[in-house]
Protein backbone atom coordinates (compact mmCIF):
# COMPACT_ATOMS: atom_id res chain seq x y z
CA UNK A 1 0.00 0.00 0.00
CA UNK A 2 2.59 2.27 1.17
CA UNK A 3 4.19 1.50 -2.88
CA UNK A 4 1.45 2.53 -4.05
CA UNK A 5 0.73 5.58 -2.41
CA UNK A 6 4.52 6.54 -3.34
CA UNK A 7 4.12 5.95 -6.87
CA UNK A 8 0.72 7.88 -7.41
CA UNK A 9 2.16 10.89 -5.52
CA UNK A 10 5.38 10.51 -7.90
CA UNK A 11 2.85 10.55 -10.63
CA UNK A 12 1.43 13.92 -9.41
CA UNK A 13 4.54 15.33 -8.97
CA UNK A 14 5.26 14.52 -12.29
CA UNK A 15 1.84 15.38 -13.73
CA UNK A 16 2.27 18.70 -12.16
CA UNK A 17 5.49 19.64 -13.70
CA UNK A 18 4.83 18.81 -16.94
CA UNK A 19 1.49 20.85 -16.77
CA UNK A 20 4.40 24.15 -15.81
CA UNK A 21 6.21 23.27 -18.38
CA UNK A 22 3.47 22.43 -20.79
CA UNK A 23 1.73 26.32 -20.22
CA UNK A 24 0.66 28.04 -22.67
CA UNK A 25 -1.44 30.47 -23.73
CA UNK A 26 -2.32 33.28 -26.46
CA UNK A 27 -3.34 36.88 -25.96
CA UNK A 28 -4.57 39.95 -28.32
CA UNK A 29 -3.92 43.10 -28.10
CA UNK A 30 -5.62 46.57 -29.65
CA UNK A 31 -3.11 49.45 -29.77
CA UNK A 32 -4.08 52.56 -30.38
CA UNK A 33 -1.43 56.31 -30.66
CA UNK A 34 -3.39 59.55 -30.88
CA UNK A 35 -2.37 61.30 -34.08
CA UNK A 36 -1.29 64.53 -34.32
CA UNK A 37 -3.63 66.93 -36.08
CA UNK A 38 -2.09 68.77 -39.26
CA UNK A 39 -3.55 72.51 -39.87
CA UNK A 40 -2.99 74.35 -42.33
CA UNK A 41 -0.64 72.35 -44.41
CA UNK A 42 0.79 74.99 -46.01
CA UNK A 43 3.53 72.64 -47.78
CA UNK A 44 1.09 72.17 -50.72
CA UNK A 45 -1.35 74.84 -51.51
CA UNK A 46 -3.17 72.47 -53.69
CA UNK A 47 -4.26 70.06 -50.53
CA UNK A 48 -8.35 71.09 -49.70
CA UNK A 49 -9.28 70.67 -46.34
CA UNK A 50 -11.21 67.47 -47.55
CA UNK A 51 -7.67 66.08 -48.78
CA UNK A 52 -6.15 67.14 -45.33
CA UNK A 53 -9.41 65.26 -43.24
CA UNK A 54 -8.55 62.16 -45.19
CA UNK A 55 -5.07 62.19 -44.66
CA UNK A 56 -5.52 62.46 -41.07
CA UNK A 57 -8.30 59.34 -40.76
CA UNK A 58 -5.44 57.90 -42.67
CA UNK A 59 -2.64 58.42 -40.33
CA UNK A 60 -4.92 57.49 -37.18
CA UNK A 61 -5.72 53.97 -39.29
CA UNK A 62 -2.09 53.53 -39.77
CA UNK A 63 -1.72 53.98 -35.56
CA UNK A 64 -4.90 51.68 -34.95
CA UNK A 65 -2.77 47.90 -34.81
CA UNK A 66 -3.98 44.54 -33.48
CA UNK A 67 -1.44 42.20 -32.09
CA UNK A 68 -0.71 38.41 -31.07
CA UNK A 69 1.11 37.89 -27.77
CA UNK A 70 1.82 33.85 -27.55
CA UNK A 71 3.70 33.07 -24.34
CA UNK A 72 4.45 30.25 -21.43
CA UNK A 73 6.39 30.55 -18.30
CA UNK A 74 9.93 31.89 -20.09
CA UNK A 75 9.59 33.10 -23.42
CA UNK A 76 6.80 34.79 -25.50
CA UNK A 77 6.63 36.13 -29.22
CA UNK A 78 4.52 39.30 -30.24
CA UNK A 79 3.69 39.99 -33.64
CA UNK A 80 0.73 41.97 -35.82
CA UNK A 81 -1.64 40.54 -36.64
CA UNK A 82 -1.69 40.63 -40.75
CA UNK A 83 -4.67 42.90 -42.31
CA UNK A 84 -6.05 42.63 -45.84
CA UNK A 85 -5.63 46.23 -47.31
CA UNK A 86 -9.44 47.47 -49.00
CA UNK A 87 -9.86 46.72 -52.35
CA UNK A 88 -8.20 50.28 -54.15
CA UNK A 89 -6.56 51.58 -50.98
CA UNK A 90 -3.36 53.78 -50.66
CA UNK A 91 -0.93 53.64 -48.54
CA UNK A 92 0.21 50.46 -48.24
CA UNK A 93 3.99 51.07 -48.94
CA UNK A 94 4.00 53.97 -46.40
CA UNK A 95 2.49 51.62 -43.95
CA UNK A 96 5.79 49.56 -44.30
CA UNK A 97 7.75 52.05 -44.20
CA UNK A 98 6.37 53.12 -41.10
CA UNK A 99 5.97 50.09 -39.27
CA UNK A 100 9.44 50.30 -38.19
CA UNK A 101 8.78 53.08 -36.28
CA UNK A 102 5.62 52.46 -34.85
CA UNK A 103 6.20 48.92 -32.98
CA UNK A 104 5.07 47.22 -35.50
CA UNK A 105 6.43 45.04 -38.57
CA UNK A 106 7.94 42.03 -37.27
CA UNK A 107 8.37 39.25 -34.40
CA UNK A 108 9.36 40.56 -30.91
CA UNK A 109 10.92 37.43 -28.94
CA UNK A 110 11.47 37.79 -25.48
CA UNK A 111 12.81 35.66 -23.15
CA UNK A 112 12.42 36.56 -19.33
CA UNK A 113 15.03 33.73 -17.81
CA UNK A 114 18.15 35.00 -20.09
CA UNK A 115 16.23 38.82 -19.86
CA UNK A 116 16.85 39.16 -23.48
CA UNK A 117 14.88 40.21 -26.46
CA UNK A 118 15.31 39.47 -30.66
CA UNK A 119 12.97 41.35 -32.95
CA UNK A 120 13.72 41.26 -36.74
CA UNK A 121 13.25 44.94 -38.51
CA UNK A 122 13.13 45.75 -41.83
CA UNK A 123 14.41 49.51 -42.51
CA UNK A 124 15.00 51.34 -45.99
CA UNK A 125 15.00 47.46 -47.65
CA UNK A 126 17.38 46.28 -45.48
CA UNK A 127 16.61 43.37 -43.01
CA UNK A 128 17.68 43.82 -39.49
CA UNK A 129 17.93 41.18 -36.35
CA UNK A 130 18.36 43.43 -33.35
CA UNK A 131 19.32 41.14 -30.31
CA UNK A 132 20.01 42.88 -26.72
CA UNK A 133 19.13 43.03 -22.90
CA UNK A 134 15.53 43.38 -21.88
CA UNK A 135 15.08 46.73 -20.20
CA UNK A 136 15.14 46.74 -16.86
CA UNK A 137 11.92 48.60 -15.67
CA UNK A 138 11.77 49.94 -11.64
CA UNK A 139 8.18 49.61 -11.75
CA UNK A 140 6.05 50.65 -8.33
CA UNK A 141 3.54 48.61 -7.37
CA UNK A 142 -0.03 50.61 -6.57
CA UNK A 143 -2.70 48.99 -4.64
CA UNK A 144 -5.34 50.55 -7.14
CA UNK A 145 -7.40 47.71 -9.09
CA UNK A 146 -9.77 47.30 -11.55
CA UNK A 147 -11.43 44.51 -13.85
CA UNK A 148 -9.96 44.07 -17.76
CA UNK A 149 -11.68 40.83 -19.62
CA UNK A 150 -12.70 39.44 -16.36
CA UNK A 151 -9.54 39.29 -14.55
CA UNK A 152 -8.84 41.36 -11.14
CA UNK A 153 -5.65 44.07 -12.37
CA UNK A 154 -3.51 45.77 -10.26
CA UNK A 155 -1.62 49.02 -11.19
CA UNK A 156 1.89 49.88 -11.36
CA UNK A 157 3.75 52.35 -12.96
CA UNK A 158 7.29 52.82 -14.28
CA UNK A 159 9.15 55.90 -15.76
CA UNK A 160 11.61 54.95 -18.69
CA UNK A 161 13.78 56.84 -21.33
CA UNK A 162 11.92 57.64 -24.36
CA UNK A 163 13.13 55.78 -27.75
CA UNK A 164 14.28 58.51 -30.80
CA UNK A 165 13.15 56.03 -33.14
CA UNK A 166 9.92 55.09 -32.10
CA UNK A 167 7.17 57.63 -33.84
CA UNK A 168 4.50 57.19 -31.24
CA UNK A 169 6.85 58.84 -29.01
CA UNK A 170 7.04 62.46 -31.02
CA UNK A 171 5.14 64.88 -29.18
CA UNK A 172 4.16 68.26 -30.61
CA UNK A 173 6.09 71.00 -29.82
CA UNK A 174 4.39 72.98 -26.99
CA UNK A 175 4.67 76.78 -28.23
CA UNK A 176 3.42 78.01 -24.75
CA UNK A 177 6.71 77.29 -22.88
CA UNK A 178 8.77 78.72 -25.42
CA UNK A 179 10.87 82.10 -24.94
CA UNK A 180 9.34 85.96 -26.88
CA UNK A 181 12.74 85.18 -28.86
CA UNK A 182 12.20 81.51 -29.84
CA UNK A 183 8.65 82.29 -30.55
CA UNK A 184 9.72 85.57 -33.08
CA UNK A 185 12.00 82.91 -34.89
CA UNK A 186 8.79 80.75 -35.23
CA UNK A 187 6.80 82.93 -36.93
CA UNK A 188 9.81 84.06 -39.17
CA UNK A 189 9.81 80.25 -40.31
CA UNK A 190 6.02 80.31 -40.96
CA UNK A 191 5.85 83.73 -42.99
CA UNK A 192 8.95 81.62 -45.15
CA UNK A 193 11.61 83.73 -44.39
CA UNK A 194 13.60 80.82 -43.00
CA UNK A 195 13.78 77.09 -43.74
CA UNK A 196 11.69 74.52 -41.95
CA UNK A 197 10.89 70.97 -41.70
CA UNK A 198 7.95 68.60 -40.84
CA UNK A 199 10.09 67.06 -38.49
CA UNK A 200 10.90 70.42 -36.77
CA UNK A 201 7.26 70.79 -35.14
CA UNK A 202 7.75 67.21 -32.95
CA UNK A 203 10.11 66.99 -30.20
CA UNK A 204 10.75 63.53 -28.04
CA UNK A 205 10.75 63.78 -24.71
CA UNK A 206 13.74 62.38 -22.20
CA UNK A 207 11.19 59.81 -20.39
CA UNK A 208 7.94 58.80 -20.52
CA UNK A 209 5.62 57.76 -17.97
CA UNK A 210 4.63 54.24 -17.90
CA UNK A 211 1.20 52.82 -16.24
CA UNK A 212 0.81 48.87 -16.63
CA UNK A 213 -2.07 46.74 -15.30
CA UNK A 214 -1.47 43.50 -14.59
CA UNK A 215 -3.04 39.81 -13.23
CA UNK A 216 -1.10 37.62 -11.08
CA UNK A 217 -4.33 34.99 -12.17
CA UNK A 218 -1.94 34.54 -15.22
CA UNK A 219 1.30 34.06 -13.47
CA UNK A 220 3.80 34.84 -16.34
CA UNK A 221 6.38 37.42 -16.25
CA UNK A 222 5.26 38.37 -20.11
CA UNK A 223 3.60 41.70 -21.53
CA UNK A 224 2.92 43.19 -24.53
CA UNK A 225 6.16 44.71 -26.87
CA UNK A 226 8.86 44.85 -24.72
CA UNK A 227 7.07 45.23 -21.05
CA UNK A 228 7.27 42.49 -18.64
CA UNK A 229 8.77 42.35 -14.84
CA UNK A 230 6.03 42.08 -13.03
CA UNK A 231 4.04 39.04 -11.37
CA UNK A 232 0.81 38.28 -13.28
CA UNK A 233 0.53 38.99 -17.78
CA UNK A 234 0.80 42.66 -18.25
CA UNK A 235 -3.02 43.41 -19.55
CA UNK A 236 -2.83 46.82 -20.34
CA UNK A 237 -0.11 49.47 -21.11
CA UNK A 238 -0.12 53.77 -21.44
CA UNK A 239 2.62 55.72 -22.33
CA UNK A 240 0.58 59.02 -22.32
CA UNK A 241 -0.14 58.70 -26.15
CA UNK A 242 -0.22 54.75 -27.25
CA UNK A 243 -2.76 52.66 -25.29
CA UNK A 244 -2.22 48.50 -25.51
CA UNK A 245 -5.22 46.96 -24.07
CA UNK A 246 -5.90 43.44 -23.93
CA UNK A 247 -9.34 42.12 -25.80
CA UNK A 248 -8.98 38.18 -25.48
CA UNK A 249 -7.21 35.64 -23.50
CA UNK A 250 -6.88 31.88 -24.54
CA UNK A 251 -4.54 29.76 -22.47
CA UNK A 252 -3.82 25.84 -22.65
CA UNK A 253 -4.88 25.89 -25.95
CA UNK A 254 -5.09 22.51 -27.98
CA UNK A 255 -2.89 23.20 -30.49
CA UNK A 256 0.37 25.09 -28.98
CA UNK A 257 2.48 27.75 -30.99
CA UNK A 258 6.36 27.68 -31.14
CA UNK A 259 7.75 30.22 -29.67
CA UNK A 260 10.77 30.65 -30.68
CA UNK A 261 13.16 33.69 -31.90
CA UNK A 262 13.73 35.19 -35.63
CA UNK A 263 16.08 34.19 -37.34
CA UNK A 264 16.80 36.42 -40.61
CA UNK A 265 18.44 39.94 -40.76
CA UNK A 266 22.15 41.32 -39.83
CA UNK A 267 22.50 40.71 -35.99
CA UNK A 268 22.78 44.60 -34.49
CA UNK A 269 22.11 45.61 -31.12
CA UNK A 270 19.67 48.03 -30.13
CA UNK A 271 22.35 50.85 -29.81
CA UNK A 272 23.47 49.80 -33.32
CA UNK A 273 19.89 49.68 -34.58
CA UNK A 274 19.00 53.23 -33.25
CA UNK A 275 21.99 55.28 -34.71
CA UNK A 276 20.97 54.10 -38.31
CA UNK A 277 17.57 55.11 -38.21
CA UNK A 278 18.63 58.07 -36.31
CA UNK A 279 21.32 58.90 -39.20
CA UNK A 280 18.86 58.45 -41.91
CA UNK A 281 16.19 60.41 -40.13
CA UNK A 282 18.63 64.04 -39.87
CA UNK A 283 19.18 62.90 -43.83
CA UNK A 284 15.89 63.07 -44.90
CA UNK A 285 15.20 66.29 -42.52
CA UNK A 286 18.27 67.99 -44.55
CA UNK A 287 16.87 66.90 -47.27
CA UNK A 288 13.47 67.93 -46.85
CA UNK A 289 14.74 71.10 -46.08
CA UNK A 290 16.24 71.62 -49.17
CA UNK A 291 13.45 71.26 -50.70
CA UNK A 292 11.27 73.04 -48.98
CA UNK A 293 12.78 76.45 -49.35
CA UNK A 294 12.00 76.27 -53.26
CA UNK A 295 9.04 78.36 -54.22
CA UNK A 296 5.59 77.47 -52.86
CA UNK A 297 7.26 76.18 -49.73
CA UNK A 298 6.30 76.38 -46.27
CA UNK A 299 5.61 74.35 -42.90
CA UNK A 300 3.50 71.92 -42.08
CA UNK A 301 1.46 73.64 -38.64
CA UNK A 302 1.33 71.04 -36.23
CA UNK A 303 -1.57 71.31 -33.22
CA UNK A 304 -2.07 68.77 -30.38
Amino acid sequence: MKKVFFYMSLLFVFSQVQAQKDFQGMAVYESKTQAPKMDGMRANRDITPEMQKNMEERMKKMLEKTFILNFDKSASIYKEEEKLETPGQQGGGMRIMMNSFMGGGGTFYKNVKSKSYTVDKEFMGKEFLVVDSLPKLNWKMESETKQIGGYTCYKATAVKEASKTDFRNFRPKNNDDKKPEEKKDDAKKTSGETKTNFQDNFEIPKEIIITAWYSPEIPVNQGPENYWGLPGLILEVNDGRTTILCSKIVLNAKDKVEIKAPTKGKVVSQKDYDETVIKKMEEFREMNRGREGGPGGGPVMIRR
